[in-house]
């Protein structure tokens, strides 16, 4: 008798296990190129360092370093200061795909699947058949377990080829060591050393230390020592509900009424919201959840945008802020101007999110090319398909050109500039399970787009003020070079002194005029006055600091004195009204007339030097 075709085809069936499957589609976690393997594999461990620190309350120390073991191989080293691990728990964080704690947790985490190390590990074994080798201790007196483990992709289990106690000199932390066919390359945008500067940027309160395949030590030292809030996890909110989830929700309660189901399985919906659902749906708040049918899961799921809920909590998110945004670029970039902005929390599909944004401009950025694009997701750099994100997207929507910046072909902008953007959400949308673009939420891109209009604007008022500071001091460097030679001329034919030519010069260019006059008295003690006078247009504040080798006394108005070892700091608020002056005057016990000629020249702090006429002026010091 023939065996039917469909039972010949039913014998060729069969399951196969998640590891398997990214055993042979690796390049969709990122595996698709030598150095692209290294960058994910470290971006997987420095994620997962991070996020142990900062779930223990801990400033993390992270120790990336990157070792040749032959012609295409390298080992990959990546230390922590962290909580450790459970000995348990061990070969399943490390080898086992899809386990970890995150995935059902509502709120901001770097990772969620439980794919990130592991995947790594599977790379590892695939590429140099080498075992993966964690160290882990879980605080001071515990012992420090270390493992030699392997995936079995047929299981998705882990292989344990070694287990031992050993000696460890941490009070606790992680140590995995990996070996893979992989390349380090230096001098680009996408290598091992720019994703370590841009998570420090954006992690300001971690010191990474990044040791190079030629033993080339690299510090990216911490900002703060504050550690981010930790995020909060929420409930789901009932306007990012598909029905097929609804239904799933509905059937494995452990509520046997609709109301408190709604009540205790969503954020948002208290008594009186749980009522009014109910009604709008047309079904009983007393009915049993789990005998909710599909029509009737459907009529419930309308109600839901019929009735007014709030926008889910946003505790569950962990901005940067404003603050440490700003002391992250400065960390790393060496530029003339920065400005920052964080959104207030938004809502796409249920899922809370917010964008942040910094830009930096001039100094050492370059002039003539596109800018320089930084793209986060939850504390993480996004450094490939840039064109996918909607972040790029959104760069490019902007009309640039009332920025203060060229825009050829409608694309990206030009000019010395650096836009970081940090997307913080409970669910990134990202276009791939590689994690390296935002997918085009409408909601997400209206947020940046609002954040970099904002910054924009700051940075064309920054970019308008300094051409009227250029204008000004050419203007400057015009009127000194000439009223010097018509006061001299002036002074030989009258054969009288050479007069001072600076309040005419804070006259004429509308400055602050700041001037110094010592009177001697009999008794070797001199009288100081200082006099600023206001030619501009407007009230000028500033602080001015008078730095002596001496003490002085009998001072108005009362300055805060600052002890620098045998000198002094004297230091005075000043504002002065426009068309006004006003007057600061000491008294020096002794003052001999060596002393009097090396009077040290004043400084003005908070003022453009182009805006002061006789002191030195800074914006700000350290």
């Amino acid at each position: 008798m023939e065996i039917p075709i469909a039972e010949e085809l039913a014998k060729n069936q069969k399951s196969i296990s998640v590891a398997e499957f990214f055993e042979k589609n690796r390049q969709i976690l990122g595996f698709d190129s030598a150095p692209r393997s290294l960058i994910t594999t470290i971006k997987e461990a420095v994620d997962n360092s991070l996020d142990a620190c900062e779930e223990a309350e801990i400033l993390p120390d992270i120790l990336v370093q990157v070792e040749r073991s032959d012609k295409d191989s390298l080992v990959i080293i990546v230390e922590d200061n962290g909580p450790g691990i459970v000995k348990e728990q061990i070969p399943k964080v490390f080898a086992k795909l899809l386990y970890g704690s995150r995935f059902h947790a509502l709120k901001q985490s770097r990772g969620q699947q439980g794919i990130g190390i592991s995947a790594s590990v599977l790379y590892s074994q695939l590429t140099s058949g080498h075992p993966t080798r964690i160290i882990s201790k879980i605080g001071q007196g515990k012992p420090a377990h270390y493992y030699e483990l392997m995936i079995n992709t047929s299981t998705n289990e882990p292989e344990i080829l070694k287990e031992e106690v050993l000696d460890w000199d941490r009070h606790h932390g992680t140590r995995i060591e990996l070996e893979m066919e992989a390349s380090y390359v230096k001098g680009r945008r996408q290598s091992v050393t720019e994703y370590l500067r841009s998570t420090a940027i954006v992690n300001p309160h971690a010191r990474i230390k990044l040791i190079e395949p030629d033993k080339n030590d690299i510090l990216f030292e911490r900002a703060t020592d504050k550690i981010p809030e930790a995020a909060k996890e929420i409930l789901p909110h009932p306007h990012g509900i598909e029905l097929g989830t609804l239904m799933k929700m509905l059937r494995y309660t452990e509520r046997q009424k609709l109301t408190p189901f709604l009540r205790y399985s969503f954020s948002k919906i208290g008594h009186l919201t749980a009522e009014e659902i109910c009604k709008a749906s047309g079904l009983d708040g007393e009915m049993d959840p789990h005998e909710i049918n599909r029509d009737q899961a459907k009529k419930l799921l309308d109600a839901f945008g019929k009735v007014k809920i709030m926008a889910p909590p946003t505790d569950c998110l962990s901005p940067i802020g404003d603050n440490l945004i700003y002391k992250g670029l400065e960390k790393e970039f060496n530029v003339d101007f920065i400005a920052t902005t964080s959104r207030t929390p938004s809502v796409y599909s249920g899922n809370p999110f917010l964008v942040e944004v910094g830009m930096a401009y001039g100094g050492d950025l370059q002039k003539e090319d596109r800018v320089d694009i930084l793209r986060f997701a939850n504390r993480v750099p996004l450094l490939y398909q840039q064109g996918g994100c909607v972040t790029t997207h959104a760069i490019e929507s902007i009309k640039w050109k009332q920025y203060g910046l060229n825009q050829p072909g409608g694309g990206l902008p030009t000019g010395p500039v650096a836009i970081l953007v940090h997307v913080a959400s409970t669910n990134v949308p990202f276009t791939s399970e590689s994690k390296d673009a935002i997918a085009d939420i409408p909601e997400i891109k209206a947020e940046i787009e609002l954040a970099i209009k904002e910054v924009g604007r700051k940075l064309n008022m920054y970019m308008n003020r300094q051409e009227n500071l250029k204008k000004r001091r050419e203007k400057e460097i015009i009127i000194t070079k000439v009223l010097p030679k018509m006061a001299k001329k002036l002074a030989e034919t009258l054969d009288k002194d050479v007069p001072d030519i600076n309040p005419v010069v804070a006259r004429i260019m509308g400055n602050l005029l700041v001037s110094r006059k010592i009177s001697r008295n009999a008794d070797d003690s001199a009288r100081v006055s200082i006099m600023l006078k206001n030619f501009s247009g407007k009230t000028l504040e500033c602080t001015v600091h008078e730095m002596v080798p001496f003490k002085i006394r009998e001072t108005t108005p009362e300055p805060k004195v600052i002890s620098m070892g045998n000198d002094f700091d004297y230091v005075w608020k000043i504002s002065v009204s426009t068309g006004s002056s006003k007057a600061i005057s000491y008294l020096v016990d002794t003052l001999s007339d060596a002393e009097a000629a090396k009077f040290p020249e004043l400084i003005v702090e908070g003022l453009d030097e182009e805006l002061v006429t006789g002191a030195k002026a800074i914006m700000g010091l350290v």
